[in-house]
């Protein structure tokens, strides 16, 4: 059991408040991960942290509520990740290129996918989980928009609604993110992981190329 650090007296510093809720919103996305989002509870959650189930709700009054907060944090770090992968290049192909790998990276992780796919089963039985889920996926996904957008204003791409063209690229990326998840591999090479990458790239690039259609 981890334990969390008392402090002598007084209120804990916001250096130390800020600590504790990293370490909530790691042993939350974990237990998610592991059990699921409907077995997790937040006391067993609370308890991980050694800390007590009121603390908890004090910060985070219902489980959905820290589901939330746990999947804003993410989603704050996945979009600047994809955002930083298109930094180092002039050329919007390559920008959108370096960005579907990143997303493509993250996906293939098991323990990234884990939590997701219990997300994902609790929002079947959620309408409202399914709302914010959309809401997220749609700002998460802003930096690839983008870089579509910027291919077509290249003629790199062909014309069209650069959100459905997203909706395709991500589709085939998630293809490729089960290759790896339900590999036999624990741990898969570079090079097969960047093999199977390029294929679906490269059916995206010439099924969106101008003239294709």
């Amino acid at each position: 059991m981890k334990t969390a650090q008392a402090r002598a007296g007084g209120r804990p510093t916001r250096q130390e408040a800020e600590t504790l809720t990293g370490h909530i919103l790691n042993d939350a996305r974990a237990t998610f991960a592991k059990k699921g989002v409907a077995a997790a509870t937040m006391e067993e959650i609370a308890a991980l942290r050694a800390i007590s189930k009121h603390t908890l709700y004090r910060r985070y009054p219902s489980k959905q509520a820290l589901l939330e907060a746990v999947v804003e944090r993410d989603l704050i770090r996945f979009r600047a990740a994809l955002a930083q992968a298109a930094m180092p290049h002039d050329d919007p192909l390559l920008a959108l290129r370096a960005i579907a790998f990143r997303y493509f990276l993250f996906g293939a992780d098991r323990d990234y996918s884990a939590f997701y796919l219990s997300v994902t089963a609790e929002a079947a039985l959620s309408a409202s989980l399914r709302e914010r889920l959309a809401v997220w996926s749609s700002t998460a996904l802003e930096p690839m928009v983008d870089a579509i957008v910027a291919a077509q204003r290249t003629g790199a791409l062909v014309e069209g609604d650069a959100s459905e063209m997203c909706g395709v690229l991500v589709d085939l990326l998630e293809g490729a993110n089960n290759r790896i998840r339900l590999g036999p591999d624990d741990s898969p090479d570079e090079a097969r992981r960047l093999r199977i990458f390029e294929g679906r790239w490269i059916i995206f690039q010439t099924a969106m190329a101008p003239g294709s259609r």
